[in-house]
């Protein structure tokens, strides 16, 4: 018995199979099928795809996400894949990492998510040795508090998939196809994808990045090389249809409508207005009325001294004019009362009261 086989006795055997310039949506069917339909522990490495893809994740949204009149007017293929995670843009400079195990191959990691990122950020912290300062910063690889990899997964019964997608490099024209996230990771600080994304092609060699992460596999697992040929048809009896999706230009097309009646409204706000969330950002002084606006103040009151005592605040009177300013401004966008009023029926309005007694 040869001494590199000594060395993985007792550690659970991983099939490794290693492709360049997969088409992303192949890519995802073929994950998909070898975790629902093998009971074999995989490592797919996957070297670049030839043509550049949006993917977003099971529940990813493109009104929310995307800028989709430039995705549709470039024509950029729009995929949904069948796990969760955020919203990302791969081509020939991505480079995917996937592991798909059993439970029991790794009884020590829990099935859930954040064990199941604790235990890869190892895997890479044996690949990143001496390379940057890299960590988990919450769902990212990042080096230094510059995000390199954005991960996503999914849990059956008894399997679990982490794939990893990993910016070797990136267009940053490519980047304008997405909006910022509505829910950013705390340590990103709200700054752009250009300041908060770096490439790892200013950190290692791609070939060796590869070796790399097929050496720290070897470390914990006894892996077997496979060809693609060699899985390319199923072996398996159970039925198999795939979940991964290109998103229909019809989709893209009704959440572009809805997105210019509803989410895109552009107003310059007065400075009255503090809107904050999911819907409001700002860019070069202009703000975007999207799905919520506050005008709430701390220690104001239904009469217009309350609350003075305390400092300066906004009356509710005051706010009520506040709102019907805004009103008249969506009445003058969207062209007459009649389409603003049909526009603030849908809305949800809340008012929120409260009393301090002493």
């Amino acid at each position: 018995m040869g001494i590199n086989r000594l060395k993985t006795l007792g550690l659970p055997s991983m099939n490794l199979l290693r492709v360049k310039g997969m088409p992303i949506l192949e890519q995802l069917h073929l994950e998909e099928r070898l975790l629902r339909t093998t009971l074999d522990n995989w490592c797919i490495l996957n070297d670049g795809t030839n043509d550049r893809n949006i993917v977003m994740g099971v529940s990813g949204k493109p009104a929310e996400l995307l800028n989709i009149n430039s995705v549709l007017q470039d024509k950029v293929a729009v995929i949904r894949r069948f796990t969760g995670g955020g919203t990302v843009i791969v081509d020939h400079n991505t480079v995917f990492a996937t592991f798909i195990c059993n439970k029991d191959a790794l009884p020590d990691v829990q099935p859930y998510p954040r064990p199941i990122m604790s235990w890869s950020s190892l895997i890479y912290k044996d690949v990143f040795q001496e390379v940057g300062d890299f960590s988990l910063r919450e769902n990212d690889y990042v080096f230094g508090n510059h995000k390199f990899g954005g991960n996503a997964q999914s849990i059956t019964k008894t399997r679990w998939i982490h794939h990893t997608s990993f910016l070797w490099d990136f267009d940053v024209n490519s980047m304008a196809y997405l909006k910022l996230p509505s829910r950013a990771p705390e340590y990103r600080k709200e700054r752009d994808h250009l300041e908060f994304l770096c490439r790892m092609k200013d950190y290692i060699p791609r070939s060796n990045f590869i070796d790399r992460i097929i050496e720290a596999v070897g470390r914990n697992f006894d892996v077997k090389p496979m060809e693609i040929e060699a899985i390319e048809s199923p072996t398996s009896n159970i039925v198999f249809t795939p979940t991964s999706k290109i998103v229909a230009e019809e989709e893209l097309n009704e959440a572009l409508s809805v997105s210019q009646l509803v989410f895109d409204i552009v107003v310059p706000l007065p400075n009255f207005v503090e809107a904050r969330g999911r819907g409001f950002q700002t860019n070069r002084g202009r703000g975007y009325i999207i799905r919520d606006i506050n005008y709430g103040s701390g220690s104001a009151g239904i009469r217009d001294e309350s609350g003075t005592e305390l400092g300066e605040n906004i009356s509710l009177n005051k706010q009520l004019e506040n709102y019907q300013t805004v009103v008249s401004r969506i009445a003058s966008l969207l062209g007459n009362q009649t389409s603003a009023n049909e526009f603030l029926r849908k809305c949800l309005y809340i008012v929120a009261a409260a009393a301090t007694i002493t």
